[in-house]
């Protein structure tokens, strides 16, 4: 029992020790420091590129502001994220019933992916006006909709044929075959969706927030950015553009956590040794 314990043990401390952990942060520490180098030897000013060590002041400093930002573009990326993967996954699910629908509005989500969200927030601002917040969430989920759709869309159709012969020799039902045959099956694609959706959410939300320009305490982090940027103090802009960017990192970690969760014990691309 000693000796099991003790080969657990030794699995965790090598995964935490791993390539895939040690080699990103190893890159993470170069870069930082080149970039430490490169501001000294040049003597660059802090309103061209502050150091690395400024940027950590800077959002140590001014945590009380940049953070509840930070937490008001969390809430948006949120709600756009969620009413994405319901949305995503019932439009999905009515393509895969009936290829006639699939056929006729599968165009518009393709069109609704490729319009340029700056060019139409505006308007869904303006339509929305007394409701800043709910304008940035339809903001956001226009653009994390589409990956959902697409990649979910892909796994239902992607059934074993074999399987879905087997099934209609039992006279299985449509929504039988659906429940027990090609939502498993689109599942890895729908995770792999969310992946990708999460992220573009969060990119939905702060190009809103850029487009809105909405200030005062419910303000997002780019408000923050922005308003950093026109007064040159460039340090906290990149303090609020850090604090951006580790949120995207812990959303897309947090995801793939959870895919390899539900994936680990069936699924080929997630299983990793034999059993």
């Amino acid at each position: 029992m000693l000796f099991i314990r003790r080969l657990q043990s030794q699995k965790i401390s090598s995964k935490l020790i791993s390539a895939d952990v040690f080699a990103p942060i190893a890159v993470g520490i170069l870069v930082l420091f080149l970039w430490d180098i490169l501001v000294r030897v040049m003597h660059l000013p802090p309103y061209i590129l502050p150091g690395p060590i400024l940027v950590f002041q800077t959002l140590i400093t001014d945590w009380n502001e940049l953070f509840p930002s930070l937490l008001i573009t969390l809430q948006i990326t949120i709600v756009a994220f969620v009413a994405a993967a319901i949305s995503g996954l019932l439009m999905a699910i009515l393509f895969a019933q009936s290829k006639w629908i699939e056929r006729s509005l599968f165009p518009y989500a393709v069109i609704l992916q490729t319009t340029p969200i700056v060019a139409i927030a505006p308007l869904i601002i303006l339509w929305l006006k007394n409701n800043t917040f709910a304008a940035l969430v339809v903001c956001a989920w226009i653009v994390a909709f589409f990956p959902i759709v697409s990649n979910t869309t892909l796994g239902l159709n992607s059934v074993d044929r074999n399987l879905l012969n087997l099934f209609q020799l039992y006279k299985a039902s449509r929504w039988q075959t659906l429940l027990y045959l090609r939502l498993p099956s689109a599942m890895p694609y729908f995770l792999g969706g969310l992946k990708i959706s999460a992220g573009l959410a969060l990119i939905g939300a702060v190009v809103a927030e850029f487009v809105a320009g909405t200030g005062g305490a419910k303000s997002g982090i780019a408000y923050r950015i922005l308003i950093s940027s026109y007064n040159l103090q460039i340090p906290r802009m990149f303090a609020a553009l850090f604090l951006t960017t580790g949120l995207g990192v812990l959303i897309f970690v947090s995801l793939s956590a959870l895919s390899d969760f539900i994936l680990s014990k069936w699924h080929e691309s997630a299983v990793k040794e034999e059993n």
